[in-house]
């Protein structure tokens, strides 16, 4: 009997062990893209929370950016929807009104962690939907040394809307670029760009309670001043976006373009900086704020757990690892965000205009808002309506989609 109680024994921890085992419960997180994206840093904090939180097994699935966040979703309706999913957040509304994920509840002192515009890209109906991961703004690119030729000054890019139809119109008479480059097509960059202008003037698209708030007199003068400089844009604007802008800007046939931080180091035969969107009369710079975020999905048993690893993550240090590890805009105003300034100035329009740039709006149909504006734009740019009527027009059809 005494050659088997060893015998016993190892089989008692190996049931054990198997017991414990079978009781960890599994936590699917699915994360738009690859582990490209500083995927050793998001690793690392996972194993961390893993360590504190003994009993859930996080699996990471990296999913293709065209793929995703469809995959959530459907995962979702058909009842097997992730714990937690990296999403971008214009598809947090669809998901709020499916009842698929839900609302975080964010402390004082957590909701003081990030600037007021930037949870308003994941605040739906007084609710914030997901946990803002990953970040950008956008700013304008210019070129020093059409700068010169024109007879502009190198270090001092527009300020306002005036001096920046002025410094279009320099470049155009004076050199053999354009002044600016506007993006008119179907894109997303259209959207972003013409409502940053809004916002640099005081306008807005969606008012703090939800509201559509975009026929005003601000964003009437915004339109109106995008058709006055078009007058020194490259022909044919409607064909253009980011993609069919950014590589006539590389060859030094733009003196301005507007676009997010993954460009700056797209232009290494080209000498320029970059400044703030230039401001209307009623507004001061600002930016069109974009977010992907994460989302606890509803129905997995482990929402509670869920909710905990976003915050984890997203916690202000771990956060700025995140971001530097990613090359991306900081979330967070930290020890340590102004170290990439003084290593590289161009950093410096992406980051100081957060606190008065605008978020991306909050609308379930989000190609439809899309569509609604770049609609507008095409058609004033193109002589086919008014400023005035394109704008009173989109507002209403903006409407519609609430």
């Amino acid at each position: 009997m005494s050659y088997l109680k060893p015998i016993v024994a190892a089989a008692a921890v190996l049931l054990s062990a198997s017991a414990a085992f079978a009781q960890d419960q599994k936590m699917h997180f699915t994360i738009c893209g690859d582990d490209s994206w500083a995927g050793d840093v998001t690793a690392k904090y996972v194993a961390e929370w893993e360590s504190m939180n003994p009993g859930y097994v996080v699996n990471i699935e990296y999913v293709p950016w065209g793929q995703c966040q469809e995959k959530a979703t459907t995962l979702a309706a058909a009842g097997n929807a992730p714990a937690l999913s990296y999403l971008g957040s214009r598809t947090l509304p669809q998901l709020s009104d499916a009842g698929l994920i839900k609302s975080f509840e964010l402390t004082q002192e957590e909701r003081d962690g990030y600037a007021g515009p930037v949870l308003g890209t994941v605040t739906y109906n007084g609710k914030i939907w997901g946990v803002p991961r990953a970040f950008s703004s956008r700013a304008m690119y210019y070129n020093r040394d059409l700068f010169t030729a024109a007879g502009l000054d190198p270090d001092q890019p527009p300020e306002t809307w005036e001096q920046f139809v002025a410094a279009a119109k320099a470049i155009t008479e004076n050199t053999d670029a354009f002044g600016v480059g506007i993006p008119a097509n179907s894109s997303d960059t259209p959207m972003q760009i013409f409502v940053a202008m809004v916002y640099s003037n005081g306008g807005t698209v969606l008012d703090a309670d939800g509201n559509v708030a975009f026929n005003s007199p601000n964003a009437v003068a915004a339109m109106e001043m995008w058709k006055e400089v078009a007058q020194y844009a490259q022909p044919g604007v409607a064909a253009y976006g980011a993609d069919e802008i950014v590589p006539l800007f590389a060859a030094g046939q733009l003196g301005m373009i507007f676009d997010g931080p993954w460009l700056r180091d797209n232009f290494p035969d080209v000498n320029y900086t970059t400044a703030m969107f230039p401001h209307g009369p009623d507004g001061t710079h600002s930016s069109f704020l974009v977010t992907d975020s994460y989302a606890v999905f509803t129905g997995t048993g482990v929402e509670e757990q869920a909710e905990s690893l976003a915050k984890f993550l997203t916690a202000p240090q771990a956060q700025l690892e995140f971001d530097l590890g990613a090359g991306l805009v900081p979330l967070r105003n930290i020890a340590g965000v102004e170290k990439l300034i003084e290593n590289d100035i161009t950093w410096a329009p992406f980051i100081n205009v957060i606190p008065t740039g605008g978020p991306e709006p909050v609308i379930p149909d989000h190609a439809g808002l899309n569509d609604i504006i770049v609609n507008a734009v095409q058609g004033v740019l193109l002589g086919e309506i008014e400023p005035a009527e394109a704008i009173a027009e989109a507002a209403l059809e903006i409407e519609d989609l609430r």
